[in-house]
């Protein structure tokens, strides 16, 4: 159950683990996916399709077969607006690009590509897609994402996003998923396609400037005259991710001490700092990979990054340093639903059942309700869309809300905005998100909280995600009666794909990852860290059992 922390973690990445460039993209054409081999298949985790070209999990022939699916899609659902499309700068995610928009011009799909080629954030896609749907009823335009997030440079990613700008709900991901394998299986003769240069040409293909548009945007969300009137002094590292050229342009417009780190975009991520487990990962929350920022957190009053694609952020406090995920975004809520009065009074909170329990009495204490969900985001986009929650985010550091009017902005998480919120919660307070958790854990008790992981198969992810309460075996949990067993999430009744258990002060969840072939166990605490401990070896017993 302990998590090997590699003797790497926290160093800067060495040749030998660099991945070799040439190789990948030479093995995303080359290497052909046997739809007969599970690991090869089409299969839309959390977070769309991600894999790594070396070992057949997302290539060229993937690609193809998802873009023709989602051209199947769109036609079969009536969707006839545009299509805006996005990459970050992994070095699969060109490729990619390219084969994608081959499928969409020869279908015929009008497709909003970045201005000059600019790499592009989850949310500016997912900001793009609502804004021109604001106020239409047909002609509605969807998109599609290409990242695999924070995970290494080997990997690829490639997800959908339907009308209401936000993940695909399963319903979608699995109608796409079987018609790619199925495409996939009769060897992509349904795939219509044209030469990437002549797609580029078509009548369909027309630039956009997500930057522009984004940028200029968010003075409807930010408090930027806040922050500039309190000389607010800030710190950026883009982790040589999609937003990388955005925050030059936002310090510009809206005048702010904002310095960028770094602007180096590297498709091996050699200046990372390597993560945990001796992998080279763009994850903000990561004190291993963010040793660079970590570094300079005196120079600034606040400093924060994003991950690969930006739909993820991670803040250095100059008084706590890195803030664990859930420490800022519980510090962040009770900031928001004190300082955006024009949000109607009624709108509510949006959790992950895996997200700190800290949240929960935040929520109470501000007399507003709370919605709990299953892991995964696709889960907030309905409730952002139209206004009834004013913010939703989950235990990795992902989040959205409404804008400074209650209307929505993203239903996609957006590592950029509460990034920058870090900045207006210090200079509205006077004091830095770290010294403000200080003060919400000594009126609200202080969570220990931590996250195991361990490798899995998937006829025991199979097993895991469907334990059920009738499977505990005992009323206790670490020396405490047990008040709730959920296996589905309180927020919407949906699975949660495993099980929650919770005690008076403190609770664990057991589930299988939806993108890697692991299950985590996430604990938490309001005692101590020996109690955090117990909850952890009781959860690995129960785990145990079901996979026995």
């Amino acid at each position: 159950m302990s998590q090997q922390i590699s003797p790497l973690a926290g160093k800067p990445a060495p040749a030998s683990i660099l991945v070799d460039i040439g190789k990948l993209l030479g093995a995303y054409t080359a290497v052909k996916p046997d739809p007969s081999v599970p690991a090869q298949r089409v299969a839309f985790g959390t977070s769309g399709h991600r894999g790594c070209s070396f070992d057949g999990s997302f290539n060229e022939q993937h690609i193809l077969a998802i873009s023709q699916a989602i051209c199947d899609y769109r036609k079969s659902k009536g969707i006839d607006g545009p299509l805006f499309i996005g990459a970050d700068t992994h070095a699969l995610s060109q490729p990619a690009f390219e084969n994608a928009l081959e499928v969409l011009a020869a279908n015929g799909v009008a497709t909003m590509i970045s201005a000059g080629g600019e790499f592009t954030p989850t949310p500016a896609v997912s900001h793009a897609i609502l804004v021109y749907n604001k106020g239409r009823t047909t002609g509605l335009a969807d998109g599609i994402v290409i990242t695999p997030s924070h995970n290494p440079p080997d990997n690829g990613g490639f997800k959908y996003n339907p009308t209401n700008g936000g993940p695909a709900d399963t319903d979608i991901t699995k109608w796409v998923e079987n018609r790619a394998n199925a495409i996939l299986e009769a060897g992509l003769k349904d795939v219509k396609r044209v030469p990437f240069a002549q797609a580029r040409k078509a009548a369909t293909t027309h630039e956009h400037d997500y930057l522009g548009a984004y940028v200029a945007d968010l003075a409807n969300i930010i408090d930027f005259d806040a922050i500039r009137g309190a000389g607010v002094c800030m710190g950026v590292d883009p982790l040589g991710g999609a937003g990388v050229h955005y925050w030059a342009p936002i310090a510009e417009r809206y005048q702010l001490d904002l310095s960028v780190v770094s602007s180096e975009v590297d498709p091996q991520f050699a200046f990372m700092t390597v993560d945990w487990d001796g992998k080279i990962r763009m994850d903000p929350s990561s004190k291993y990979a963010m040793q660079r920022l970590i570094g300079l957190k005196d120079k600034y009053d606040v400093a924060f990054a994003c991950d690969t694609d930006h739909d993820r952020h991670g803040v250095v406090s100059r008084s706590a340093g890195l803030m664990e995920p859930n420490h800022y975004l519980s510090v962040l809520i009770d900031y928001l639903f004190r300082h955006r009065p024009r949000w109607n009074a009624k709108v509510a909170v949006g959790k992950t059942v895996v997200t700190t329990a800290l949240i929960d009495r935040v929520v109470k204490r501000l007399g507003r309700s709370l919605v709990e969900v299953p892991v995964g985001f696709k889960w907030f986009a309905e409730g952002l869309f139209d206004g009834q929650l004013g913010f939703g985010c989950e235990e990795s550091a992902g989040a959205s809300l409404l804008r400074h009017d209650g209307s929505v902005w993203t239903t996609d998480k957006d590592g950029l905005v509460p990034a920058l919120l870090s900045a207006e919660i210090t200079a509205r307070t006077g004091k830095d998100p770290g010294e403000l958790f200080g003060q919400l854990t000594r009126d609200l008790g202080r969570p220990y909280a931590n996250r195991v992981e361990a490798a899995a198969t998937p006829a025991q992810k199979a097993k895991l995600a469907k334990l059920s309460p009738d499977q505990l075996k005992t009323d206790s949990l670490a020396g405490e009666k047990i008040v709730q067993v959920l296996d589905k999430a309180p927020g919407n009744g949906a699975a949660i794909g495993g099980i929650k258990v919770v005690s008076e002060s403190g609770w664990f969840a057991a589930r299988p990852s939806g993108t890697e072939a692991i299950y985590k166990i996430y604990a938490e605490s309001f005692r101590d860290e020996a109690h955090l401990a117990s909850l952890l070896q009781e959860a690995q017993s129960v785990v145990d059992a079901a996979l026995a």
